[in-house]
């Protein structure tokens, strides 16, 4: 089945695959299934700021550096804490699997230990950001629905617009999703994200994509929370495309030494 990331701001995991399903509305899966045909890079290496900002407008700056792997239509991404000190050397590792939910584990510098994220985790918030970690993990297309809604300019993209729906009401921590779909990229540029009470509960905005060797990259991402007015913004500062990745850096061994 074709996989989708929730949360597309968040490291290399941005769309992925698998095999191919059944929808209700043609041109709502026509569209998604563009969006998850994209092409994308082999590898990737950035180098990531990402800025936590309060509703009262203060801040805290994070340096990252973040490794991301797509092969055989598979991702994997680890991302390494660089700064503040409170959080300097954590180390995050999810890697996605064939036919069951996607693996993570965390390396925590104070215990230093590596251990593994639990499902029964997927509410809790991810290093204090506004995704959980279940907004972070691939979802398979066939447990929503896909419909389209109208086309609509939105931060000056022209995009399609559509509604996603859980098919499985208890599978997802949201009543449904609306996504602004650039038509140029075939890239979603705006969500909603709806919670169970049918209210807007967190926004995902790109703000900008540059093409880098061929590949529409999404440079800066804001994740809202509209209910606590608390952000998320990740700006890449310096990314590679193109240059290989060893396995190695995509396993447990590296998240415990970081090399």
């Amino acid at each position: 089945m074709k996989k989708i990331t929730k949360i597309a701001a968040i490291g290399a995991m941005v769309l992925t695959a698998c095999t191919a399903s059944v929808f209700a509305d043609d041109k709502g899966t026509d569209i998604m299934t563009k969006v998850h045909d994209v092409s994308k890079p082999a590898y990737s290496h950035s180098l990531v700021d990402m800025t936590l900002t309060s509703k009262d407008g203060t801040s805290e700056v994070r340096k990252m550096e973040e490794y991301g792997s797509n092969k055989d239509g598979l991702t994997s991404a680890v991302m390494i804490f660089l700064s503040p000190s409170s959080v300097k050397g954590t180390r995050f590792l999810q890697v996605q699997n064939k036919g069951r939910a996607d693996d993570k584990w965390i390396y925590l510098p104070s215990l230093k230990s590596t251990r593994r994220v639990n499902s029964s985790e997927g509410s809790k918030s991810f290093m204090g950001t506004d995704a959980t970690y279940d907004d972070m993990t691939t979802r398979e297309m066939s447990e929503d629905t896909h419909d389209f809604v109208k086309e609509e300019s939105k931060n000056g993209y022209d995009c399609y617009v559509v509604k996603e729906t859980p098919v499985d009401k208890g599978s997802s921590q949201y009543s449904y999703r609306i996504t602004w779909i650039d038509k140029k990229t075939m890239y979603p540029v705006y969500t909603e994200m709806y919670d169970k009470s049918d209210k807007v509960v967190k926004i995902l905005s790109v703000e900008k994509i540059e093409n880098h060797d061929g590949y529409n990259i999404p440079m800066v991402d804001k994740l809202e929370n509209v209910q606590t007015g608390h952000s998320t913004t990740l700006a890449i500062t310096r990314i590679d495309v193109t240059s290989k990745i060893p396995d190695r850096v995509f396993t447990q061994a590296f998240l415990n030494t970081g090399k």
